[in-house]
């Protein structure tokens, strides 16, 4: 098995990055999916809550539901106990590395590949198709490695009459800046840290490979000229970094 210094960072992590985490020792499992046990320990019933609020199709009944990038923490868990008990059909995108890790269940398709490049045969067979699709702390690896635009495209195509798309957990830079020069921000700062320091925010600076609220905002306006409606929702407040990220919520009319 291939070792990994807790040591290294999270950031920048590729498709192949994650299947390396996937197979690698001694990691938790919210670490094989890109977190510090602190980020999620504790906090994923509170994010599944905050999911559940906003794909409501996931409490109809026999729905067809597809997670990309579904990774192996609690929330495939999670999605996949609703989706027991309410009768959906309930695919699982991401490597064969990190589905691995996920329980098989009659249910419960498994979908291998880097989503959507490598998944033509999901996207001819379920095209117009998904009430529900989760996308959630992932959008900002494909902003790095592919084209966000061709991954949105793929996506909206699922989507039936009714069709809900959330593009969760996005780290807005624009949006952490805005927080930590707030008075809140400040103060949240400096308990966090136990100082009496500010924290650095500096704007008007091009910052390569960080989402911002241009590309957030040009989501939005993609979907909507392809004739679905999109809005930008605040997470939760229980959420742990509600304060510097958010969520993308589109539907198929």
């Amino acid at each position: 098995m291939p070792q990994f210094s807790h040591s290294r960072s999270f950031d920048s992590l590729t498709f192949d990055g994650f299947r390396e985490l996937a197979t690698a020792d001694g990691l938790s499992r919210h670490e094989r999916v890109g977190f510090p046990d602190s980020y999620r320990d504790g906090y994923e019933t509170a994010i599944y809550r905050d999911i559940r609020g906003k794909l409501s199709n996931l409490s109809r009944s026999r729905q067809t539901v597809v997670d990309i990038g579904c990774g192996c923490s609690d929330l495939p868990t999670l999605l996949a106990e609703t989706s027991r008990q309410r009768g959906h059909e309930l695919v699982l995108c991401d490597s064969a590395e990190m589905l691995g890790h996920v329980v098989d269940e009659p249910f419960i398709r498994k979908e291998s590949g880097l989503f959507p490049r490598e998944s033509n045969d999901l996207l001819a067979e379920f095209a117009g198709r998904v009430d529900a699709i989760l996308v959630y702390s992932v959008i900002q690896y494909v902003f790095v490695e592919a084209s966000i635009f061709d991954f949105l495209d793929a996506c909206c195509s699922l989507l039936a009459p009714g069709g809900q798309l959330l593009i969760g957990d996005i780290p807005n830079v624009s949006k952490r800046k805005r927080f930590f020069a707030s008075e809140t921000g400040i103060r949240f700062h400096q308990e966090f840290t136990g100082s009496d320091e500010l924290p650095s925010v500096r704007f008007n600076e091009l910052e390569r490979s960080k989402m911002d609220d241009a590309v957030v905002l040009s989501m939005i306006a993609r979907a909507r000229a392809a004739g679905f409606d999109a809005y930008v929702l605040p997470q939760s407040p229980e959420l742990p970094m509600a304060n510097r990220r958010e969520d993308v919520l589109i539907l198929r009319p």
